[in-house]
C-alpha cells in the first residue's frame, strides 16, 4: 500500500456477521464471487480481485496487512484511492460491521475520510452507492461489480438505481402462495432433530443402495408397471389414492431439501404452500445454499428431494415385491413406483428450474450456466474470436454441459417412445 495516513493504514474492517461470499463461479467469460447479506436479501457479484480483499476483512487484519497480500497476490500495490472507493461500496451497502474509529484493534467502521463512511456524510459520488448494485430476487440474479474496478482503480460508471423491491405477488383463487408457518427456520430445525439421524452415512448409505436396487426393479419390469399405469386409470378410487401419496411425495421432497440444507448449516426462510390451479405444491425456500461451505453440501441440498422421492417409494417396493396383496392394490402399488420413479427422475433433468439443474451448476462451478451456454456455444458456432477469448473451464463447461443435457433428453424421449409402443402392443 502507498505511504497512507495511519488511520487508514491500520484501519481492521470487518464485514458484518451475516455476510455471505461464494466459491469462485463462471459467469458467462467472466469469474465472479457472490456476495449476499443475509439480512436484506440482497446479493452482489464482484470480480476475484474485489473477492481477494473482501474476503480479508476480518476485523483482525489491518489494511496495510491485507494491501501487503494482495500486493503478494497481483504484484501490485493499492493507493488509498482506492481502499476508499472499496470501502465506500460496502458501506453504502452497509456490509461493514460498525465500530468508533480506526485504531488497530479495536473497531471496525471505516475511518474519517472513507467514501460512504459515518465521518464522512454525503461523500459517496452519483452512481457509486450503486455500482455494487442489489437485487431482491436473491442470488439468482446478483447485480455486477467489474471485475477488477474497485481494486485496480478504475472509476466505475454510474448505473441506474437498484430496482425497488418486488410487489409480493397477488393472490387469487387461481394462483398464489400462503406461508404455512410462522418460522420456517426454526420448524426446519426441529425436523432435523427429529430425523437427522437418517443422514449419518451409516443409515444414508444402505437406504442409498437400496433405492438402486429398487430403480433397477422398476427397469427390469418397467413394461408391467406401465400396463398396471393403464389399468390404474381405470379405477377412481385407487387412482386418487395414489395421487395423494404422490402429492405426500412432493411435499416430502420440498422439506427435504430445507432438512438437508440445515444439516450442512443453511438457512430456510419460508415453508407453505403455492397454487397455480389445478396444481397445488408445497415449497421450501433455502436462503443461502449457494454459499455453503463445499460444493459437495450444495449439491447434497439440490439432490435431497429427488432422493427423498426414491426412499418414499421403498416401502411400497417391498409391500409390492413380497406381501400378499389382492390384484388391485399390487395394481395399484406398482404404478405407484413407476410414477414415483418418473416423479424423481425428472426433477434431476438438468434444465433450469429443476433440482438437476442446480446440480449441474454447481459441478460446472457457474452461475447463469444455460444462458451462458447458449451465448457461448452461439459464438463458438460462428467462430467467432470472442469464444476463444472465454477461460479454458468455460471452454469445458459449457460443451459439456450442453451435451449432457441433450443426452439426457434423447434418453427421456426414447424412454416415451418406447413406453407408449409398449401400451400400444401389449
Amino acid at each position: 500500500m502507498s505511504a497512507a495516513p495511519g488511520a487508514l493504514a491500520a484501519y481492521r474492517p470487518a464485514l458484518r456477521p451475516r455476510v455471505l461470499l461464494s466459491d469462485p463461479l463462471l459467469d458467462g467469460a467472466a469469474t465472479v464471487h457472490l456476495i449476499k447479506d443475509a439480512e436484506t436479501g440482497s446479493s452482489f457479484k464482484v470480480g476475484p480481485k474485489e473477492h481477494f480483499l473482501i474476503a480479508r476483512m476480518d476485523g483482525e487484519r489491518s489494511l496495510a496487512e491485507i494491501g501487503e497480500e494482495y500486493a503478494g497476490e497481483y504484484g501490485r500495490r493499492l493507493g488509498d484511492a482506492h481502499w476508499k472507493r472499496l470501502l465506500g461500496l460496502l458501506g453504502a451497502k452497509g456490509l461493514l460491521a460498525a465500530g468508533a474509529d480506526g485504531a488497530p484493534g479495536s473497531s471496525t467502521a471505516p475511518p474519517p475520510g472513507a467514501i460512504g463512511s459515518p465521518g464522512a456524510p454525503g461523500a459517496v459520488p452519483p452512481g457509486a452507492a450503486g455500482s455494487m448494485g442489489s437485487s431482491a430476487a436473491g442470488p439468482g440474479s446478483p447485480a455486477a461489480v467489474p471485475s477488477g474496478a474497485a481494486a485496480s482503480g478504475r472509476a466505475t460508471a454510474s448505473v441506474p438505481p437498484a430496482p425497488a423491491p418486488p410487489v409480493p405477488e397477488k393472490r387469487t383463487l387461481l394462483r398464489g402462495s400462503l406461508p404455512l408457518v410462522a418460522d420456517a427456520d426454526a420448524t426446519t430445525a426441529r425436523l432435523h432433530r427429529a430425523v437427522g439421524f437418517l443422514l449419518a452415512p451409516a443409515v444414508l448409505a444402505p437406504l442409498l443402495a437400496l433405492t438402486l436396487a429398487m430403480e433397477a426393479v422398476v427397469l427390469v419390469r418397467a413394461g408391467e408397471l406401465l400396463l398396471a399405469v393403464r389399468g390404474l386409470l381405470a379405477n377412481p378410487v385407487l387412482l386418487t389414492g395414489t395421487a395423494v401419496l404422490l402429492w405426500v411425495s412432493t411435499a416430502l421432497h420440498e422439506l427435504a431439501h430445507g432438512v438437508v440444507a440445515r444439516h450442512h448449516g443453511g438457512r430456510v426462510s419460508e415453508i407453505g404452500l403455492r397454487w397455480r390451479l389445478p396444481a397445488v405444491i408445497m415449497y421450501c425456500t433455502v436462503d443461502d445454499y449457494l454459499y455453503f461451505g463445499t460444493r459437495r453440501h450444495r449439491i447434497a441440498t439440490a439432490a435431497a428431494g429427488a432422493v427423498m422421492n426414491l426412499i418414499f417409494l421403498l416401502p411400497f417396493c417391498a409391500l409390492w415385491l413380497f406381501a400378499p396383496l389382492d390384484d388391485a392394490t399390487h395394481e395399484a402399488f406398482a404404478a405407484l413406483l413407476l410414477l414415483g420413479s418418473v416423479q424423481a427422475l425428472v426433477m434431476l433433468v438438468p434444465l433450469p428450474p429443476l433440482d438437476g439443474y442446480r446440480i449441474a451448476s454447481q459441478l460446472a462451478g457457474a452461475t447463469g450456466l444455460a444462458a451462458s451456454t447458449g451465448v457461448y456455444l452461439r459464438l463458438a458456432l460462428r467462430r467467432s474470436p470472442e469464444a476463444a477469448g472465454y477461460p479454458r473451464r468455460a471452454r469445458i463447461a459449457y460443451p459439456a454441459y450442453a451435451g449432457a443435457t441433450a443426452l439426457v433428453l434423447a434418453c427421456a424421449l426414447a424412454a416415451a417412445v418406447a413406453g407408449v409402443h409398449h401400451l400400444l402392443t401389449a
